[in-house]
């Protein structure tokens, strides 16, 4: 068995733990490409694992096309999450619409008001949640475990692909045909929201286009950090 195909094993059945285990669980996806991976898996399984992602109203237009190509290949509807949009009238009004572009403390709120908010919704009565994060991808999720404790939302919180390198999530999506954002293709490992992205150059760190102007170290939304800290436990052997 080649090392992909024991990483898949390995991963598929951590979600079928998680959908004996844990139900109700659900699975927020990014529409990146490591959660493209997650969402063949769950779907291909037919796995009672629901799906949503944070539309923030300032997605490029690449990630929402991503939803359709979801529905033409796999019949599946991504449930949508919004910010509230007084909460994001008073944050422009106040401060502008690029305010957070100025300081840390400004890009993180609006962060909380366009995604952390709408998370907090979206996980509303689930026993466990879902994300694509990878160790490799920053220096902020070096520590990251498969499966932790997340005390913001008072639930267990699994990152399957923890384990996984770039090279094996291309040669997963190449395999098996799953659909992707077209902005991979362009130079951009990671995508969030357009004013908040660029592309990369050669030898760039893979998330080195979010919040550019930034610390490496400050570079988390706030969906994975409690009190301004990531919080990590001990990984699960499964």
């Amino acid at each position: 068995m080649s090392d992909l195909a024991l990483r898949v094993a390995d991963t598929q059945a951590i979600l079928a733990r998680i959908a004996a285990d844990f139900t109700p669980a659900v699975f927020a996806s990014s529409l990146a490409a490591e959660d493209m991976v997650l969402t063949d898996l769950i779907l291909r399984a037919k796995l009672p694992i629901d799906i949503f992602s944070l539309e923030t109203g300032r997605l490029p237009k690449e990630t929402l096309a991503v939803l359709d190509a979801v529905k033409a290949t796999y019949g599946y509807e991504i449930a949508l999450f919004r910010p509230d949009p007084l909460a994001v009238e008073r944050y422009v009004t106040q401060n502008g619409l690029n305010a957070f572009y100025d300081s840390v403390e400004m890009r993180r709120e609006c962060c909380r008001i366009r995604k952390v908010e709408p998370l907090g919704h979206a996980l509303a009565g689930k026993k466990a949640w879902i994300t694509g994060q990878r160790r490799a991808q920053s220096a902020t999720r070096a520590k990251l475990d498969v499966q932790e404790d997340d005390p913001a939302h008072m639930m267990d919180k699994f990152n399957p692909l923890a384990d996984w390198s770039e090279a094996e999530v291309w040669e997963y999506i190449r395999a098996n045909k799953v659909p992707y954002n077209a902005l991979h293709d362009r130079g951009y490992p990671s995508i969030g929201c357009e004013p908040c992205t660029r592309a990369i150059q050669p030898g760039e760190d893979v998330r080195a286009g979010r919040w550019w102007w930034e610390n490496p170290e400050s570079k988390e939304c706030g969906l994975h950090v409690v009190d301004g800290k990531l919080i990590r436990i001990k990984s699960v052997a499964v």
